[in-house]
């Protein structure tokens, strides 16, 4: 890729970035926040939200595909071989690491930009760990252990929902399956009739889902292919927060990219709807247990999010939008870590299913709520 595609790949994800910052901001949206919601006070009105943003990515992702705009097996979500125990292992760390810091790693960024000291701490941590994961000295045992088992389809040759199906039903069943799929999610936020007096989140996971189909169209064509083959990506936030912080320690080149562009505009748009509300303020750890906690957390994220291949936003939503198989996977295996960490830090137990050995305590460790 010439500079020329480069500023243009960086500056459609600077975009991006800033418009899901801003609103995920005004919204307090958070992932890890929607899951608390949900299995601690039964209140699921912000995970509909995350539904409604994989619904609107999902339908404008077929879209693509179905016109032939893009190539899900171009993309890293749909191999030809799934490693199953990678993806699952992975997404359990990282949802248990998740818990331990209150917020994901997109989370992280949007308390960034709205003054968390704390996340800058995270995101450092993060990525080093994740970097080690994809190139560093941990890529070895990723490779050995996490791709070492992988379901192979050799009859579709592509490990997403409609590669599953149609050998079965020996015809297409892409559009159906996008289709019904899009339109559960969909009906499912919009039909809740407090979510719909919550206009701020309803237009924060439109927001969202289209992003990520804004996402696969602008790294399918502003990259030259003379000079650099396509690898179309959207909205993802752990190998770019890798890639960003090598970037900024030993080649500045590799910054010029759509993924360090949209983590820009996430902590930008962030601090922008910060300032609009009046909310921006300096944050810091309260103490060393609470360092360490968010440390530890950090750490399982980054390899946690580089085993399952993305994290809540990346697996939850981008490679959702693909229909791809190891969604379920992913965001299962999330689902588990983080419900085992709610269990550690409010329940006092070790797993959710033990009795409770001491007085539940009503809010995360560190005495707050996790917030976007």
């Amino acid at each position: 890729m010439d500079d020329l595609n480069a500023w243009w790949a960086a500056l459609a994800g600077l975009a991006i970035g800033a418009a899901v910052g801003f609103t995920t901001r005004r919204a307090r949206l958070c992932s890890f926040g929607a899951l608390e919601d949900a299995l601690v006070g039964s209140d699921t009105r912000r995970l509909r939200v995350f539904g409604l943003a994989l619904g609107i990515a999902l339908a404008g992702t077929q879209f693509l595909v179905l016109t032939g705009l893009l190539d899900p097996q171009a993309t890293s979500y749909v191999p030809g071989a799934l490693p199953w125990i990678g993806i699952g292992l992975g997404g359990v760390m990282f949802g248990l690491g998740m818990a331990l810091v209150g917020t994901c790693a997109f989370g992280s960024c949007v308390r960034l930009g709205s003054g968390d000291l704390r996340s800058l701490v995270v995101l450092l941590v993060f990525g080093v760990t994740a970097y080690a994961m994809l190139r560093g000295t941990l890529a070895t045992y990723r490779i050995g252990f996490g791709e070492a088992w992988a379901l192979v389809f050799p009859r579709s040759g592509q490990a997403d929902l409609p590669g599953l199906v149609d050998p079965l039903l020996g015809l297409s069943s892409r559009a159906a399956l996008a289709t019904a799929c899009a339109a559960i999610l969909i009906a499912l936020a919009v039909t809740d009739a407090r979510l719909r007096k919550a206009r701020r989140l309803l237009v924060a996971g439109v927001v969202l889902g289209a992003g990520v189909v804004c996402g696969w169209l602008a790294t399918q064509y502003l990259v030259d292919e003379f000079l650099q083959a396509a690898r179309p990506q959207s909205l993802t936030f752990v190998s770019p927060v890798a890639i960003t912080l090598h970037g900024m320690l030993l080649d500045g080149a590799t910054l010029l990219n759509f993924g360090t562009g949209s983590i820009t505009g996430v902590i930008l748009g962030a601090f922008a709807a910060a300032q609009a509300s009046d909310e921006f303020r300096w944050e810091a750890f309260d103490d060393a247990r609470e360092m360490k906690r968010h440390l530890l957390g950090a750490v399982l994220m980054g390899a946690g999010g580089v085993l399952c291949g993305g994290c809540t936003i990346g697996q939850g939503i981008t490679a959702g939008s693909l229909m791809a198989l190891s969604w379920p996977l992913a965001v299962g295996g999330m689902i588990l870590g983080a419900r085992l960490g709610i269990a550690f830090l409010v329940e006092g137990r070790a797993l959710f299913f033990l009795p409770n050995r001491t007085a539940a305590r009503p809010r995360l460790a560190g005495g707050r709520r996790s917030r976007s």
